[in-house]
């Protein structure tokens, strides 16, 4: 709730207020970070399905976005470095009705959590996979990360990056996901559009929300958050349907950005319940 100085003037109620936890606002995110706004895509989503509240649950990872979880008001759960992929199988197994979200970072997801990553799209797990990727960690010092661009500095390759960093989308569909997109926090209807498409279907959906971390990246790489949001507007290519093999984050070209794959297949909690409680139809 946002109060005037005037006391004349009635307070104003955010639109998203009954998702958050106002107790624990102002939020912990720095100036410039894009977290903000892919949490408020996410929020945005939920609110557009349209799905009573009762029935999400959020999970996250250690992280600068593993904080979505305590400040969405919602069954959410901050979990273990890397470990968010197995709680939300968890949640999802105990009870197939609910629907389960992560909301994560890519060191968590695609570093020491990567091999939950494969594994849950693999078996086409019903979660709703959301990674802010800030390509560092924000968190933890700004050290290089499986999404950092190649010649990019971090704390721990001040020389620049000498690998190749990961294609999350590719990744994802190599893995088995059914749902994939990329959008970045700019692009916030776009996002929020693709977040309530994940949600409202089956199988193992991933969205890559591409966000500018200004302090423990943008610094280090002489890039400030307003460049990092140029660089997405002007330059980002949007190509729904394009093949994940395409989407590498090049130096050649912009970020190319739009809905990539929707496809259906089984999902585990159904091929678990024909195999194994055949009884329940």
């Amino acid at each position: 709730m946002i109060r005037s100085a005037d006391p004349a003037v009635a307070p104003t109620v955010h639109p998203l207020e009954d998702l958050v936890r106002m107790d624990r606002i102002p939020h912990i995110w720095c100036p410039g970070c894009g977290t903000g706004s892919v949490f408020t895509a996410c929020l945005t989503a939920i609110k557009q399905t349209g799905i009573p509240y009762d029935q999400f649950a959020m999970v996250s990872g250690i992280g600068c976005s593993g904080r979505g979880a305590g400040y969405i008001n919602i069954d959410s759960f901050h979990t273990t470095h890397g470990r968010a992929i197995p709680f939300a199988t968890g949640i999802k197994m105990a009870n197939p009705k609910l629907n389960v979200i992560v909301f994560s970072g890519d060191g968590d997801l695609f570093a020491i959590g990567g091999n939950h990553f494969i594994h849950a799209a693999r078996r086409n797990m019903d979660i709703t996979v959301v990674c802010v990727n800030n390509l560092t960690y924000g968190m933890t010092g700004g050290q290089v990360a499986a999404t950092t661009p190649h010649n990019a500095r971090s704390s721990t390759t001040v020389m620049g990056n000498p690998e190749t960093p990961f294609n999350l989308p590719l990744l994802a569909y190599a893995a088995g996901a059914t749902y994939i997109a990329r959008w970045s926090m700019l692009h916030a209807r776009d996002l929020a559009d693709a977040i309530a498409a994940a949600l409202r279907r089956r199988g193992f959906s991933f969205i890559e929300a591409l966000s500018p971390c200004p302090v423990n990246y943008g610094r280090r790489n002489r890039e400030k958050a307003i460049d990092t949001l140029r660089h997405y507007q002007e330059k980002a290519i949007i190509k729904n349907g394009a093949h994940p093999a395409e989407l590498d984050m090049s130096d050649a070209r912009g970020p190319i950005l739009g809905n990539f794959l929707d496809i259906e297949k089984p999902t585990h909690d159904e091929i678990y319940k024909r195999m194994y409680r055949p009884e329940e139809g």
